[in-house]
């Protein structure tokens, strides 16, 4: 009798659906049936059943944190079981020592993770029988039933789980020694509190904090746009290059004054543009989406997604592509038909004129990793019998798919330039002339009308005007952006760490971002403050004292992750990458004395001290949540930090300027503070500060924009 094992219990009762089956005690009996003549018994564990054991296990002055003891190189890496776990194991232990189990089943997801949660298991209880490899990417019957029917022998994942445990050991080498160093170093220099890093974390937040940095040295400068109100349209004033941003203000002032009288239709161009419809989701492009739609958190996403996987209505949701391969693409006709049976779809029924059976951009087997696109099942339920975000998340999944049936979206852009002797105006205009699946994505077009006119006709002047504008800083991260964020990091690195990152794809997998982040808002690294990702003082200390190391860097995990991979096709050995990981946590902690020697900083009030400086001293109202901001010593910050989640701080300087609690007085009365000397590259000026919502604004005296 074979003994399969799942990743947890819905997962097992998912499996075991096609199947005349009893459940008993923490595990499913499957009655003797085609698949199984003699039967089979199915258990789960519940998630990670096992974990790496502490440093104390190997050496008890390991206990404690001093740095003095690192670093932290154990001679060999054990596994303990996990607190709380020990009835799922003791249940799959049992049946696998019964004399009639003669052969395993691996049946956890089909990814690294779930290959090392049963692998685990199954070392951890000695087993010493022979292993198969259940590895499909949907939990229909008829998915489930051919992928029993086209078991994998155990060897050919053995080296998946090579990876899992390689990346495991190897993270828990960098976390142990570099959190222990940084947070015992640190401590010595009034900084309590506990910092974790990690080679995916770090980097990510190096993100978070650098996007910070650039918005509050941001210097906005000032441009001027001229708008003609030729009666029937306006249009803009445009240069050779067709720009219409001007730096010098006289300049636009002269063309404003000139522009009278009457303007002449110099051209119009009309031109067709065809929008084809987007790829079907990755789990990267949903979470993204699932953010910008419904302010989802990435984690949020992936949960929802998953129990919407578990119930079989989508695919694998873990998947870092966007295409399926032909296997998948024979199943069409039958998804199609349970969708447009519901009421939500059966509207855009006669826009579904297109198969992408035969489209490369949806089906491309090349493309396809280890699990395809996450599209929905032949199992598909109906969206009304859910509700909430999990009605939300599987309703952008399923137009998202019957977009692919649809036809290109069809538009005419017109371009018209009004001509007022040398000076030239712009207006441009857009209509559909076929939404096609725009219809299916309920996605509405900006139409901009525009008159029907001729070349070369007259259309009188109303009336010119002068447009003052600055330029945006960039915006800050949402949990949707900085997993794209993550996802295209290698555009930071050098040419042969692009080519690495591009192969890995960024910082972290599709099946850990979420996670990543998740963490980092749970050590206090980060906070949300309206969907927006703000560091807090604690994540900005954090990479003030890496920033150079390799640990902010995305270089270490483009190799890392480029190795891992290698060592999952069996093209590079695991001993090996973990003795590299071991010399690297030595570099690290020698490393990290070094930069905390050098670092400049104060006392931060990250958990019961308060700064050096800091005088805890109210200076006005938080503009997002009226509580008071207090000075912190090294940067003023809302009290409402903890009750209010808010995120608010201004500088103690910016681009070399100091704002003293009087001039921060004025800024969060409404008013603008002196005119305060700033320079940035090189460049000497004087401007004064206010706030626009939560934000610091330039305004420049005199002369000097």
């Amino acid at each position: 009798m074979q003994l399969i094992i799942a990743e947890k219990p819905k997962q097992a009762e998912k499996l075991a659906a096609p199947y005349p089956s009893v459940k008993r005690d923490g595990y499913i009996e499957i009655k003797p049936c085609d698949r199984f003549p003699q039967g089979a018994k199915l258990a789960y564990a519940v998630g990670h059943l096992c974990e790496l054991q502490e440093p104390a296990h190997y050496d008890a002055k390991w206990k404690r944190w001093n740095y003095d003891h690192l670093p932290i190189i154990p001679e060999r890496f054990d596994y303990r079981l996990a607190k709380g776990k020990s009835k799922p194991y003791q249940v799959i232990k049992k049946l696998l020592n019964e004399r009639t189990t003669t052969s395993i089943i691996i049946a956890s997801d089909a990814e690294r993770e779930g290959e090392a949660i049963v692998r685990l298991i199954l070392r951890l209880a000695n087993n010493a029988k022979p292993l198969q490899r259940l590895w499909i990417s949907s939990l229909t019957p008829q998915a489930v039933d051919h992928g029993f029917a086209n078991l994998l022998d155990g060897k050919e994942t053995e080296n998946i789980f090579h990876e899992a445990m390689s990346r495991a050991c190897a993270d828990w080498l960098i976390g142990m020694n570099a959190s222990r160093a940084y947070t015992t170093l640190l401590k010595k220099k009034g900084i309590a509190d506990v910092f974790s890093l990690g080679r995916v974390q770090t980097p990510t937040l190096a993100l978070i904090v650098e996007r910070e940095k650039q918005i509050e040295n941001f210097l906005p400068e000032t441009y001027y746009e001229v708008e003609a109100d030729f009666t029937r349209y306006k249009g803009k004033y445009i240069n050779a290059k067709k720009q219409t941003k001007l730096s010098d203000r006289e300049q636009a002032q002269a063309i404003v004054d000139r522009t009278k009288g009457t303007g002449i239709v110099a051209s119009i161009e009309k031109k067709r543009q065809t929008e084809r419809p987007p790829f079907w989701f990755s789990l990267s492009l949903l979470q993204t989406e699932a953010s910008r739609r419904f302010g989802l958190g990435a984690k949020e996403t992936l949960d929802i997604a998953q129990k919407l996987y578990i119930r079989g209505w989508i695919s694998y949701p873990r998947t870092d592509s966007s295409f399926v391969t032909k296997e998948e693409a024979g199943q069409f006709p039958v998804i199609l038909d349970r969708l447009l049976k519901q009421a939500e779809y059966s509207p855009i029924k006669d826009v579904l004129t297109n198969n992408p059976a035969n489209d490369k951009r949806y089906v491309n087997p090349a493309k396809v990793s280890d699990h395809y696109a996450i599209i929905p099942t032949e199992e598909a339920g109906a969206v009304a019998k859910l509700s909430g975000r999990d009605a939300q998340v599987y309703d952008l999944i399923v137009r998202r798919f019957l977009a692919a049936f649809a036809p290109d979206a069809v538009s005419e852009k017109t371009e018209i330039v009004t001509t007022r002797e040398m000076d030239r105006f712009l207006t441009r205009g857009s209509r559909t002339i076929d939404p096609g699946f725009k219809q299916v994505l309920q996605i509405e077009s900006k139409e901009v009308e525009l008159p029907a006119v001729e070349q070369g006709q007259e259309m009188p002047i109303k009336g010119c005007r002068l447009l003052e504008k600055q330029t945006e800083p960039p915006k800050r991260y949402t949990e949707g952006t900085l997993i794209l964020g993550m996802k295209t990091a290698g555009k930071l690195l050098e040419d042969e760490l692009q080519a690495i990152m591009k192969e890995v794809e960024g910082l972290g997998t599709e099946a850990t971002r979420a996670g990543i982040i998740d963490g980092l808002k749970r050590r206090e690294y980060i906070k949300l403050v309206k969907k927006e990702i703000h560091p807090t003082p604690k994540g900005r200390i954090l990479i003030d004292a890496v920033t150079g190391s390799i640990l902010a860097s995305p270089e270490m995990t483009a190799k890392w992750e480029s190795r891992l991979e290698q060592i999952g096709k069996g093209e590079a050995s695991a001993a090996q990458f973990i003795e590299q990981a071991k010399k690297l946590s030595e570099h690290l902690v020698v490393d990290a004395k070094q930069r905390i020697e050098q670092l400049a900083v104060d006392p931060t009030q990250v958990k019961s001290k308060s700064p050096r400086g800091a005088t805890n001293r109210p200076v006005g109202p938080c503009p997002l949540c009226q509580s008071a901001v207090l000075d912190r010593g090294k940067f003023y910050g809302c009290s409402g930090y903890q009750k209010n989640n808010c995120g608010f701080t201004l500088p103690k300087t910016i681009l070399g300027a100091k704002l003293t609690q009087t001039e921060v007085k004025k800024v969060l009365a409404g008013q603008k503070t002196k005119p305060l000397e700033m320079k940035k590259n090189a460049r000497q000026f004087k401007a004064m500060l206010y706030l626009e919502r939560d934000q610091l604004k330039f305004e420049f005296t005199k002369g000097e924009d």
